[in-house]
């Protein structure tokens, strides 16, 4: 989680768009996946699997904008 949260820093600095922070955030996700036991795979891989837009769109319900 600390790695995420770093790289997401370094992309925010270095003027990287919101969808690139939060592709490369879930592609750290998918390579954690890896390290989970083989009866949490799938469901881990499903959560890192969200594209942008759905997150977009999820995000924008939880919050209240559009």
């Amino acid at each position: 989680m600390r790695k995420i949260l770093i790289m997401s820093v370094i992309f925010s600095v270095a003027g990287c768009s919101s969808k690139a922070v939060y592709d490369n955030v879930q592609l750290n996700n998918r390579q954690e996946c890896l390290n989970v036991p083989p009866p949490q795979y799938d469901e881990c891989m499903d959560r890192s699997n969200k594209t942008y837009e759905e997150y977009k769109r999820e995000r924008e319900v939880i919050v209240g904008t559009e």
